[in-house]
């Protein structure tokens, strides 16, 4: 049997948007047609403490502060069966007020990047991310996307990259290897220390 395969969009269109969301500037528009696999992968939710529609809605006991990050950071758990408290008869009950990682978070970003959810047990997901296919209006965006790809690549070999305070579990491994994608579009492979310098940088950004 062919293996389902469903429209991710263009790439180069679905990059820019999703640089935009990254940066807080909008929210992700994915085709999930129907699909709540991220709600039920047993995934933590980040939730930032100037957050406060999302955190007057989410029930303190499913809250717990957030390692590593300041005071105020918190994160939400999921249930015995790997499902987000807030998803409630098969739908986010607070989707209008959800937390900010569930408005950025685009599955096809791991297709982009070729990160294998599986590594952090997010089956359901990573079967959803292997039936996405893009299309390229251009050879850039071809470029792009392997350049995507030898930054996702190069941070699974050197995680130390990331720094002491972030766990580089194959989502953060996805998300920051399209920020610093444009460091492997040369032919060169850039050294621990400049990916570091890049990131180091990326942070200090307002």
């Amino acid at each position: 049997m062919a293996e389902q395969q469903i429209a991710a969009g263009e790439f180069g269109t679905w990059a820019a948007t999703m640089r935009r969301a990254l940066q807080g500037d909008a929210s992700a528009d994915v085709p999930c047609d129907g699909c709540t696999a991220c709600c039920t992968a047993s995934q933590f939710v980040h939730v930032d403490p100037d957050e406060t529609d999302a955190l007057a809605r989410i029930p303190r006991e499913v809250l717990f502060p957030a390692p590593g990050l300041p005071a105020g950071h918190v994160l939400m758990g999921y249930d015995e069966h790997g499902a987000c408290p807030m998803f409630v008869d098969g739908r986010c009950s607070i989707y209008e007020h959800r937390p900010r990682a569930c408005r950025v978070y685009d599955c096809r970003i791991f297709a982009a990047t070729g990160v294998d959810l599986a590594e952090d047990g997010k089956a359901e997901v990573a079967a959803r991310v292997r039936t996405w296919r893009f299309t390229y209006a251009t050879p850039n965006d071809e470029l792009l996307e392997r350049s995507m790809q030898r930054a996702a690549a190069f941070l699974g070999e050197h995680p130390e990259c990331a720094g002491t305070n972030t766990s580089l579990n194959a989502t953060n491994r996805g998300v920051i290897a399209f920020e610093i994608a444009s460091l492997f579009a040369g032919n060169e492979t850039p050294s621990v220390d400049d990916v570091r310098t890049a990131l180091a940088a990326r942070r200090a950004s307002p």
